[in-house]
């Protein structure tokens, strides 16, 4: 019986407009929900929360290095209209800031002698949101809870969507300039934090969490590998959390443990490790091979359809061609919506589906 369920699931949802099958020809809500979240793509946004560099400091920046200033010369609207167009994963980067007003006084500003902008969310304890201290500071929730509270809100207010991935990247380092901030480091103590913080927003019945998907299995690469994930039933109105990190944060952030247990996130890891579910593989045509076993082994998978504003000057489709086609689940731009300066670069999914069933997925 549950063969059947499945096969009907396969064919039905082919073409389907996963997140509202209801009177599309050919599918059915039954056989829609009956897809595991791991057999589904959709279309996310990068550094999410990014706003625009403001004119004066953008030209101080083009000013000194053309280059990074073409490849930050982009943004996004707020997360919930992000959200209201379909974006079903968001990426976050934090900072730590156990004391507060670490990041509150960008050099930039001070460089460019900027008009103000309001620094307030900056200066109390608590982690905080931005892409580069000091030059792209500027976020539409500049701290992690305005992120969390933004996303939870819309999810209430959408009961029936389907689940959300949220990435976080965990900023470290800063410019080698004199005057710049570095950023404070992330020791346990701070892994701790990222997870109390979102536990402070997301009560755990609404959460998709390590735990949960390897529930009697060993480890959480068998449970993702046996299929364990849960299905578009049980995740809608639920959301996830990624940590899209270097080795030694990953590590950090495991500690002791042999997967990821009594954790929030799921973690970008080699496919082989034995707390593999999620991974990240950003070039969808070098790395098509690699990205479409990873999703064959029951993993998730995020790769990006353009990067730094390469492709959206010259409206070149051929990445994000090739992360569709890689069968990636999550596929993510910068460009939900053109830029008018840009011209006509969009990044949709194909039939302009908010999901669609994973041309690749088992």
């Amino acid at each position: 019986m549950i063969a059947i369920v499945f096969a009907a699931a396969v064919a039905l949802a082919a073409q389907c407009d996963l997140e509202a099958p209801s009177g599309q020809a050919g599918c059915t809500r039954a056989a829609v929900d009956a897809l595991k979240i791991n057999q589904v793509q959709a279309v996310g946004s990068h550094n999410s929360y990014k706003q625009a560099i403001s004119p004066r400091q953008m030209a101080l920046l083009r000013s000194a290095d053309p280059k990074q200033a073409d490849g930050l010369d982009y943004a996004h609207p707020p997360l919930s209209v992000q959200l209201d167009a379909g974006a079903r994963q968001l990426e976050i980067d934090v900072l730590n800031d156990p004391d507060g007003g670490r990041y509150a006084a960008p050099l930039a500003m001070k460089m460019a002698n900027d008009l103000p902008y309001d620094l307030t969310p900056l200066k109390a304890p608590g982690l905080k949101v931005m892409h580069v201290q000091d030059i792209d500071y500027r976020s539409s929730c500049p701290r992690f809870t305005d992120c969390l509270a933004q996303i939870r809100a819309w999810s209430k207010a959408h009961p029936d969507h389907l689940p959300l991935l949220i990435l976080l990247n965990l900023k470290e380092g800063g410019l080698s300039v004199p005057g710049a901030v570095i950023a404070a480091p992330f020791d346990a103590k701070a892994m701790d934090a990222v997870d109390a913080e979102i536990a402070s927003v997301f009560p755990a019945a609404e959460l998709i969490t390590p735990g949960g998907v390897q529930g009697r299995y060993a480890t959480l690469r068998e449970a993702a590998a046996a299929g364990a994930w849960p299905t578009l039933k049980t995740a809608r109105g639920k959301v996830m959390f990624a940590l899209d990190a270097p080795d030694e944060q990953v590590a950090l952030y495991r500690g002791a443990r042999k997967t990821l247990e009594g954790r929030v996130m799921f973690v970008n890891t080699a496919e082989t490790s034995p707390a593999a579910a999620y991974i990240t593989l950003n070039e969808p045509a070098a790395q098509s091979g690699r990205i479409q076993a990873a999703v064959r082994a029951g993993l998730i998978v995020r790769t990006r359809a353009d990067a730094d504003t390469i492709e959206a000057r010259t409206n070149d489709q051929t990445r994000a061609q090739a992360a569709f086609a890689s069968g990636a689940q999550y596929v993510s731009t910068d460009y939900m919506f053109p830029d008018p300066r840009r011209g006509p670069y969009q990044v949709r999914l194909p039939g302009d589906h908010v999901a669609r069933r994973n041309p690749v997925a088992r």
